[in-house]
């Protein structure tokens, strides 16, 4: 039973018969005969299938948790701790802006509805936190959206429009941007990063030439050395923060451009009732703001 347990998770993962036996090193045949053995001595379906598709129902969704939960047990079998590893698990992906965020509220709410739920909150950048979550190794992840399409069995929810602004030391005199851009040495959000490629492509679009003397990640690092008067920088402005008192913020008026942030996921049907519950609190706060 153990083993057909492990092949309809890797099934539920990967939407797929085919898929779930390169993951787990079984043929198509191999998995589709577990999963008919498990289904035969459950009494019921556990899935629809549709064409290659291999979608939980209703009642799978249910044996998928009490599949996990199960595992985990016998994972831990002689360990110290049984009342943690009965427990259901969802794993989520956050860049830093969000953790500083909704995302906390969102947890303590989704604990408060969902005692017998552990969450485990892994920190990243985007491009890591999708691929992660496109392998199955997380449930899903709030980043920045993709500058590419998503796989087909990955979705998309927008949680926020974050509009990117120059920020530049309270020192600093003018108001026209432009100039300001133009002139003064500029701190470069890391290309690497979703955000970061987001300034680059603003800036080839504008034909800004700008005089860089710093790229880095952290868009809170970036803010303190705008504040010590290293240079001017575009980054988001988030909700995880107010500007600190010696930045000033400057619109970028009709080319306004934004940071999407959202959740990427599985498709629906591929979910656990915990995971869509944490993901539905998620979405309602980011709404709300953090309290």
């Amino acid at each position: 039973m153990i083993k057909e347990l492990k092949t309809l998770i890797a099934v539920a993962r990967e939407g797929t018969f085919a898929a779930a036996g390169n993951r787990i090193g079984l043929t198509q045949a191999a998995v589709s005969a577990q999963i008919q053995r498990l289904e035969a001595q459950l009494g019921f379906e556990i899935f629809d299938r549709k064409g290659r598709s291999a979608h939980l129902n209703r009642e799978g969704q249910q044996v998928l948790l009490q599949a996990q939960e199960l595992l985990r047990l016998y994972d831990n079998l002689g360990g110290g701790f049984p009342e943690l590893a009965a427990s259901v698990l969802v794993n989520i992906g956050a860049i830093a802006s969000v953790q500083r965020s909704y995302l906390p509220d969102a947890l303590a709410r989704f604990h408060q509805q969902c005692p017998q739920c552990r969450t485990r909150v892994l920190p990243g950048l985007s491009m890591e936190l999708v691929n992660l979550v496109d392998a199955g190794e997380i449930d899903m992840a709030a980043i920045i959206r993709p500058p590419f399409s998503l796989q087909s069995d990955l979705r998309w929810t927008t949680l926020t429009l974050e509009p990117y602004r120059l920020i530049v030391a309270r020192q600093v005199p003018g108001e026209d941007w432009t100039t300001l851009l133009s002139s003064l040495p500029f701190i470069r959000y890391d290309r690497a990063s979703f955000g970061g490629r987001q300034v680059d492509r603003f800036l080839r679009q504008m034909h800004f030439t700008v005089r860089e003397v710093c790229e880095l990640d952290e868009l809170e690092a970036i803010i303190k050395l705008v504040e010590n008067g290293v240079g001017v920088a575009l980054v988001p402005q988030t909700s995880a923060h107010d500007w600190p008192a010696g930045v000033r913020a400057l619109d970028l008026g009709q080319h306004t451009f934004h940071r999407d942030i959202g959740l990427v996921h599985r498709s629906g049907q591929s979910l656990t009732e915990p995971v869509r519950i944490l993901a539905q609190l998620i979405a309602e706060q980011a709404r709300t703001g953090p309290e």
